[in-house]
């Protein structure tokens, strides 16, 4: 096992700008998962980190001794305490992080059945939140506006609790021209719309589309929609936050479905 114990060492700084720059990440075309959950979501879905990173009390988890098993063969390096929680963002770091590949999408937008559409979306929490949603309820893609926050940050990350590794994510979308190219209906959330979610069919392929916190959704966006709806609310607050008006779309799709 490597150790590395000072600041200078040149792939510590390349993990420092990985964790705090998103034109990094998607430059190196990699990220940091922080944490046992992320890497275990991670190697759940069949596939490896390209390098794995502890601190001293790592060594003595039994947890992590787990995980590095099931990730044999893949390079370990423990850091200096100080070094590691540089690289956590964590009050109290688990002690192993792991370097991941940025998976690209490949498939086209015409094979995705049951969708979201995200507009611009900037909060981090929100954004995780909602991915993570997504994955729960069985969305296979999820489609994000050059304005959404950077969904491979560490924030977002923690947010989805592993909802990455369970969805196909396309960045910087063109969304209208994922509009026109979905397969199916349309829905988009509006506060000004008449027509009650609960009163849609959401069998056979949907795409739910969602704007930003304050917001909302773009003209043209609305105006691509198969149809605009809002979720009833009898009491007195004027809005739902986006992430859990997002969460009450996506089940309402499983509760018909099921």
């Amino acid at each position: 096992m490597k150790k590395i114990q000072s600041r200078d060492n040149p792939f510590f700084k390349e993990l420092v700008k990985l964790g705090g720059s998103a034109r990094q990440r998607g430059k190196a075309g990699q990220t940091l998962l922080d944490g046992a959950h992320l890497l275990a979501a991670h190697l759940d879905s069949g596939t490896q980190p390209q390098h794995i990173l502890l601190n001293a009390a790592a060594l003595h988890d039994a947890e992590i001794t787990v995980l590095l098993e099931r990730a044999a063969g893949v390079p370990v390096t423990q850091l200096d305490d100080k070094l590691f929680a540089e690289l956590s963002e964590l009050k109290t770091p688990t002690g192993i992080l792991a370097l991941i590949e940025i998976s690209q999408p490949t498939a086209p937008v015409t094979a995705a059945c049951f969708a979201l559409l995200l507009e611009d979306i900037q909060d981090p929490g929100n954004l995780g939140s909602m991915l993570r949603s997504a994955a729960a309820a069985g969305c296979d893609a999820v489609f994000l506006s050059a304005g959404c926050a950077d969904a491979w940050s560490p924030k977002v990350l923690r947010a989805a609790m592993g909802g990455h590794f369970a969805l196909i994510i396309y960045e910087r979308q063109e969304l209208p021209s994922v509009a026109k190219l979905f397969p199916g209906t349309l829905l988009a959330a509006s506060l000004q719309a008449k027509h009650s979610l609960y009163d849609c069919d959401l069998h056979g392929k949907v795409a739910f589309l969602i704007g930003n916190e304050g917001a909302g959704l773009s003209a043209e966006l609305l105006n691509l929609a198969t149809q605009q709806i809002t979720i009833p609310m009898p009491g007195k607050a004027e809005s739902l936050n986006v992430a859990a008006a997002t969460a009450i779309c996506l089940f309402e799709a499983v509760r018909q479905r099921l």
